[in-house]
């Protein structure tokens, strides 16, 4: 018999184990094994594909310890733009991959413990929410058409896992004071027993921040951006039968930033609820359920063209989306080394934006509300089969998408007739997706790799129904925006010459269809005007290449990916033919050099990003920017260590955004950190 488990408390903190980790899944350093606490293992076919895993000591041993830095790792996993999130608007902080751009709804499927992490609303990702302190490791699958975690696929996967007991100490914390007034602060705790495990982690962070416009742009009204974030989640894993767990998380988080004026706070609030069941017996399954509560709030401002005076244009005062999905699985015997998974998902998500807006002598004048639901229900299948050196792999899906109840309004605050009452037509359809791939192994040293794939993603509330400011450039909304579609083919290489070393290199074609951009409708010095629209296509083609080396306690680590991306259009929007897509780099690389011995620890980062346009018209261009991170931890006692990091070294100047007024603005400068990581247990 299990001992009944009791609840446990916890601070979370990072683990001192420093050295930088990035491995594949067909490296020899890389098995997979069943962790209690995770859903089922990996799919053999995996080895058919372009995947990469960061494992925990990389999550740990990062100058930022920030999630979205992590993901850099990994070339051409982009945000939309430059900042992380400490400076940027949290609506920009969609991710994507293979250069297919961005509009700030990510393209790319990002997944906690099984449960889509996107905004409902938006699309966008809540950083602040995943401290690296309770993740266990992040695989990132490049490509579309991903069966079994769900829609949305475009480009690729992002699968996060919490931390499992053998990662967890019984009692952890993490204490960091860097520049400009910063701190950090993770702390956890684990009780563990032989019938299951539970964790309770929290994270702090506030900074007085920089000033986000570039020295050059400055003027009176510019000023430092100050960010407040915590987040705290709970989990317990408990053994039910021989062969069977339960899986409970609840977690929640808040983060408040200003852009670097006056009236452009934003706040970011929310709360996850999910209990998964896992089956590991002969017949293995999974059900899953989960509830998801966003709230956001922005304020928006025009400044003047000298920058001396600033009044408010707009308060979206209250943004609420809620979440709600299920999903089952089941991988039956099939014999061998085979490998099937049946199964069926659904997720229903609603929000609204309320905002205050026209502002005349600092008073709104109208008041507006849009928003709507939507719901995609679908069946999937997924196998794989090896036959000697050669494995087969396949997946297909089928989803009926349902957009509903969309709505805008606008009226005077001081009464009267609506301004603007509209309601949307309801709409509906089907998408079949897919992928298949092969893997064939001729020696033990190398593998070729080949797969096609076809993915999805309806668009978002906030992309139909929300219309937005950003500065003095307006974008308009639109309800009748028709889902994206991508097609694309990849084929690869992994070497294994030796033990700890292995280079993957990868070719890709994709073609994205009904690609949804900002359009520009006209453009003046000053400001500019836009609309959401459905453009013909993006194409991308390029390489990927990532490699890793480990001996004795050195590990070198690098990513590269190459990108040739341009826009295909027409009608309307026929002057953006042929030209890049927004926010698209040619190139980006990460590279790492990190040495461990007895928890003594040095590590370095550099990482590349190529020019690239901040908007459609390629007209405005971001210059290019290398920067250098750096991090160190030294024992002081058996359970306590001091460490410091770097981030962005040499203070490079790393250009995220460029206004209508040709008002540059930056990503984070030079930050220094030092602190204490203590552990009991």
């Amino acid at each position: 018999m299990h001992h009944s488990l009791s609840t446990a408390i916890l601070c979370t903190l990072a683990i001192a184990t420093p050295a930088a980790g990035q491995t594949r899944p067909d490296d020899p350093a890389a098995t997979d094994i069943v962790v209690t606490g995770r859903g089922l293992p990996s799919s053999p076919g995996d080895r058919a594909l372009d995947v990469v895993v960061i494992d925990r000591d990389r999550l740990q041993a990062n100058a930022s310890a920030r999630l979205e830095s992590v993901l850099a790792d990994v070339a051409g996993l982009q945000q939309f733009r430059r900042s992380d999130s400490r400076s940027a608007n949290p609506t920009s902080q969609g991710i994507s991959l293979r250069g297919i751009g961005g509009n700030a709804s990510s393209r790319a499927l990002l997944i906690l413990d099984g449960v889509p992490q996107a905004d409902p609303f938006g699309g966008w990702v809540a950083f602040p929410a995943y401290a690296t302190g309770r993740l266990g490791q992040v695989r990132v699958t490049r490509g579309g058409g991903s069966g079994y975690f769900g829609p949305g696929a475009l480009a690729g996967t992002v699968q996060l896992d919490s931390a499992t007991p053998d990662q967890l100490a019984p009692l952890e914390g993490r204490v960091f004071y860097g520049s400009r007034a910063s701190v950090e602060a993770q702390g956890s705790a684990a009780l563990v027993r032989d019938g299951g495990f539970a964790t309770l982690s929290a994270a702090y962070a506030r900074g007085d921040g920089f000033v986000p416009t570039v020295a050059e742009s400055r003027g009176p009204v510019d000023r430092p951006a100050p960010y407040e974030q915590a987040s705290g989640a709970l989990r317990t894993v408990v053994t039910i039968a021989p062969s069977t767990e339960v899986q409970a998380n609840v977690s929640a988080f808040t983060d408040s930033r200003e852009r670097g004026t006056a009236f452009t706070a934003n706040r970011s609030q929310g709360a996850d609820a999910s209990l998964r069941l896992v089956g590991r017996g002969r017949w293995g399954w999974t059900a899953l359920g989960y509830l998801q509560t966003r709230a956001f709030a922005s304020g928006f401002a025009s400044v003047s063209a000298a920058r001396t005076t600033v009044v408010q244009s707009l308060n979206q005062y209250n943004t609420p989306a809620t979440g709600l999905g299920a999903r089952v699985e089941l991988r039956p015997p099939v014999g061998g080394a085979a490998d099937l998974r049946l199964g069926a998902d659904v997720r229903d998500v609603s929000g609204k934006t309320q905002e205050l807006f026209t502002f005349v002598g600092g008073a709104p004048t109208r008041r507006r509300e849009a928003g709507g639901s939507s719901r995609t229900t679908g069946l999937f299948a997924d196998g794989s089969i090896p036959v000697g050196a050669l494995t087969l792999t396949g997946a297909a899906r089928i989803d009926w998408w349902r957009i509903d109840g969309g709505y805008l309004r606008e009226r005077p605050i001081a009464g009267g007739s609506a301004l603007t009452d509209s309601r949307f037509a309801d709409r509906s359809g089907s998408a079949f997706t897919g992928r298949i791939g092969a893997a064939y192994a001729p020696v033990p040293a190398v593998t070729l790799r080949t797969a096609a794939y076809r993915g999805w993603r309806l668009p978002t509330l906030n992309e139909l129904y929300r219309p937005f400011r950003v500065g003095n450039d307006v974008t308009a909304a639109n309800a009748a925006l028709a889902p994206e579609r991508l097609v694309g083919i990849e084929a690869g290489v992994t070497l294994a010459p030796f033990a700890g070393a292995s280079v993957a290199a990868t070719l890709f074609r994709n073609r994205l269809d009904d690609a949804i951009a900002n359009v520009t409708l006209s453009a003046t010095p000053t400001s500019a005007s836009r609309i959401r629209r459905n453009l013909d296509a993006i194409r991308s083609q390029g390489v990927e290449v990532d490699a890793r080396y480990t001996i004795g306690a050195l590990v070198a680590l690098a990513s590269w990916s190459h990108v040739d991306a341009r826009v295909r259009a027409s009608g309307p929007a026929a002057a953006l033919d042929g030209l890049r897509p927004a926010q698209t780099p040619r190139d980006a690389v990460s590279a790492t050099l990190g040495w461990q011995r007895r928890g003594t620890a040095l590590s370095a980062t550099v990482r590349h990003v190529a020019r690239q346009y901040d908007d459609d018209q390629n007209s405005r261009s971001l210059a290019p920017a290398t920067t250098l991170d750096g991090y160190a931890a030294l024992p002081l006692t058996r359970g306590l260590t001091i460490e410091a990091r770097a981030e962005n070294l040499f203070d490079e100047r790393v250009e995220a955004g460029i206004s209508g007024a040709a008002i540059v603005e930056r990503a984070s400068p030079r930050t220094l950190w030092v602190g204490l990581h203590a552990r009991l247990g």
